[in-house]
């Protein structure tokens, strides 16, 4: 090597090691909450270099305390992922704080930590998912945050964000490579950072992550999973709701060991009185109206477990999803339980035709658009409820600013319609072996503001309905392919399909409240069909 090249790179080095201390220790990642109880929070953050990981915080902006705890590589290189766990909190009260590395000091934010499950507060959470990098529209998950979650939350509440938030739900797909390293700080903790900062976010695992290192390294989740499959599925008790965090990926989402511990933690919130709500969230939709190809079987064995859950406990549930890019709301037809698709948060659409598609019966809406979904959980232990309010920010053909495109409230006390009435065809009417129609009483309900939301009709050869002969579980909208195919259905009358000719045939109906609450089933009825 020539003398002059040595100098020049000596030279370089020299340069490059004063620019260095000149700029000192900076942040790559701006502080973010993890992991909140009643008494403690997790705070980290990602600083170019720097070994001190602390945390000074207060009741007040002139904080007071210090909390020390641990940093850790993360790429190979100098940069480090700080972690402090701050202990001895009170519950349900609001902290201020900020976080030191060196020289290095972040601006003072404020968390909030939860109430206990015998506080009876009520909450907010906010869930969105597949906000992975588009290169046609990159700013869209800053956009999605920014000018989405965060106006929203400010004209929709009067205090400060951690007041009225207390926990934002990802169900996967948090970058669009997840063994990319820039990609985490790039495209997901920078655009969010005013966010996180304040209100504490729990991701699930999507495809797009790949099972990377770098998750597990920039989360701290709650430690309550399976010891072997740390963070992969866990579960968070706010208030008087259990959240659920689950692994749907391929290689996990059919291990016997998730399922057991899913079923032990869906039995021990079947004990815990103050438990009157349980969300999941996991990544793959079991039916998906915008893309069939996104389905998996595995989801639908989850759904069945979280169904029968609610059915035997009288605790409503739901389920949040993702990886189809566009909302879906629906729920399951014999239980309290409903079904969220909670994208797109930046992740391109997809778009109605685009791909596969299927009308399911189970949904009831469904928008090829950006937005996220709002949980208000009202924590009244004598009439606890919920209420999913999906916020769009529309889509490349139609913008919505914030807009309200749908809403559902669940109360855990049901508040049963009065069973109708059979009305035609009259008993033992004969009627046309091609069909015929049936025809009910008008819904009715001792609650004023309960209306006629689904029927539920069924035919049978035999009075105790063990098999069927004909079943149509209709809903009072169906928005599919940007229109809605209930519309003027009044949800009193039926038209069977042919049927067989000189039988005697069985039928009865019910109704269901917009609040999923079934009556009882009608009087049971028969006619009889012509014979050829």
């Amino acid at each position: 090597m020539r003398i002059g090249t040595i100098l020049f790179l000596v030279t370089f080095h020299f340069m490059s090691l004063t620019w260095a201390q000149k700029q000192g220790t900076q942040f790559l990642v701006q502080p973010y909450l993890q992991d909140a109880e009643p008494n403690a929070m997790t705070i980290m953050w990602e600083t170019t270099n720097g070994e001190e990981s602390t945390v000074e915080w207060g009741k007040a902006p002139k904080l007071g305390k210090k909390s020390h705890g641990v940093a850790y590589d993360i790429n190979f290189s100098k940069s480090r992922v700080h972690e402090v766990r701050i202990t001895g909190l009170d519950r349900f009260t609001v902290y201020y704080y900020r976080v030191k590395t060196g020289n290095l000091r972040s601006d003072i934010y404020q968390f909030k930590t939860p109430p206990f499950p015998t506080d009876d507060h009520s909450f907010n959470i906010v869930a969105m998912s597949d906000m992975q990098y588009d290169y046609n529209f990159p700013d869209k998950f800053g956009e999605m945050v920014n000018e989405g979650v965060l106006e929203y939350m400010q004209s929709a509440f009067d205090q400060e964000l951690p007041e009225n938030l207390a926990m934002v739900l990802v169900p996967g797909d948090l970058v669009e490579n997840g063994s990319k390293y820039h990609q985490w700080k790039d495209h997901f903790f920078n655009p969010a950072e005013k966010l996180f900062a304040k209100v504490p976010v729990y991701p699930v695992l999507g495809n797009h992550e790949r099972n990377s290192v770098f998750y597990f390294k920039y989360f701290s989740l709650p430690k309550n999973g399976t010891p072997a499959y740390a963070e992969h599925w866990w579960y968070k008790d706010y208030g008087n709701t259990r959240i659920i965090g689950l692994n749907s990926n391929q290689g996990y989402e059919d291990l016997g060991e998730q399922r057991k511990w899913l079923q032990k933690v869906l039995d021990d919130a079947a004990q815990k009185e103050d438990i009157d709500f349980v969300f999941a969230q996991l990544h793959h939709p079991h039916k998906s109206e915008l893309w069939i190809p996104g389905e998996r079987e595995s989801t639908g064995k989850v759904v069945k477990m979280l169904e029968e859950f609610s059915t035997k406990t009288g605790k409503p549930s739901l389920h949040f999803f993702g990886h189809t890019h566009g909302y879906s709301r629906g729920q399951s037809k014999d239980h309290k339980h409903l079904w969220i698709n909670v994208a797109s948060a930046g992740g391109a659409i997809d778009n109605w035709g685009e791909f596969e598609g299927r009308d399911y019966d189970e949904f009831s809406v469904t928008q090829d658009e950006y937005g996220f979904v709002l949980v208000e959980v009202d924590g009244d232990k004598d009439n606890p409820k919920f209420t999913i309010k999906r916020i769009s920010r529309g889509n490349e053909e139609h913008f919505r600013d914030n807009e309200l495109r749908d809403s559902i409230t669940i109360w855990k006390k049901d508040r049963r319609p009065t069973a109708p009435n059979t009305l035609q065809p009259v008993e033992n009417q004969l009627v046309k072996v091609t069909g015929t129609q049936l025809k009910a009483s008008t819904f009715e309900s001792g609650h004023s503001r309960a209306f006629h939301a689904a029927s539920h009709w069924q035919v049978s050869e035999n009075k105790t309905f063990e098999k069927l002969a004909y079943e149509r579980w209709r809903q009072h909208e169906n928005w599919y392919y940007k229109e809605n195919r209930q519309k003027n259905d009044d949800l009193t009358d039926e038209r069977t399909h042919r049927l067989k000719p000189g039988t005697t045939y069985y039928w009865r109906v019910r109704y269901r409240d917009q609040n999923l609450n079934w009556s009882d089933w009608s009087n049971v009825s028969t006619f009889i069909s012509e014979s050829e």
